[in-house]
């Protein structure tokens, strides 16, 4: 059985779960969205133990900085969501937009060598365990609109103006 090592960060735009193991953060979630965080683990993982930590491998830290406004003080902590290797895919091209610019789903497609493949992508990207730190909410609609975001818009567009990306 894994053990993986858990806090409650609390941020500007809700409180959140951070889920880390070795020094990889494994799901970066809302609060709110607790009941997938378990259910999402042991579908990725397999069965593990959550214990309770104080800033697990200096992740928390790292994270309370980007909330702080250094952006980019997330850039390097190295991910692990599981998922399909499509999934995979995905979000490691999620980690390719800087902070401060945005994308579409048919632009991330073409990136991926998939340029049919919106809508995977789209899927993809809404599966995604580590919200923030692989940057799903700088994918936004191919004529600039906001589009969904599991955390709600609200969050998105918060990040969005917190990184630069809009000026209102």
């Amino acid at each position: 059985m894994h053990c993986f090592q858990t806090e409650r960060i609390g941020t500007p735009i809700g409180d959140m779960i951070l889920v880390a193991r070795d020094g990889v953060l494994l799901l970066f979630e809302f609060e709110d969205a607790s009941d997938r965080v378990e259910r999402e683990l042991r579908l990725r993982f397999g069965e593990a133990k959550m214990e309770p930590a104080s800033n697990p491998f200096g992740l928390s830290a790292r994270v309370r900085d980007y909330f702080s406004g250094d952006v980019h003080a997330i850039d390097q902590i190295l991910t692990d969501g599981g998922g399909s290797s499509f999934e995979q895919k995905v979000w490691s091209e999620l980690r390719r937009i800087p902070p401060g610019t945005t994308t579409s789903y048919g632009e991330l497609a073409k990136r991926i060598g998939n340029p049919n493949g919106m809508r995977a992508v789209g899927l993809a990207n809404g599966r995604n365990p580590i919200a923030i730190v692989v940057p799903c909410h700088r994918v936004i609609g191919k004529d600039g609109s906001m589009t969904g975001y599991g955390g709600g818009l609200v969050r998105k567009e918060w990040l969005l103006r917190h990184e630069g990306a809009l000026l209102l």
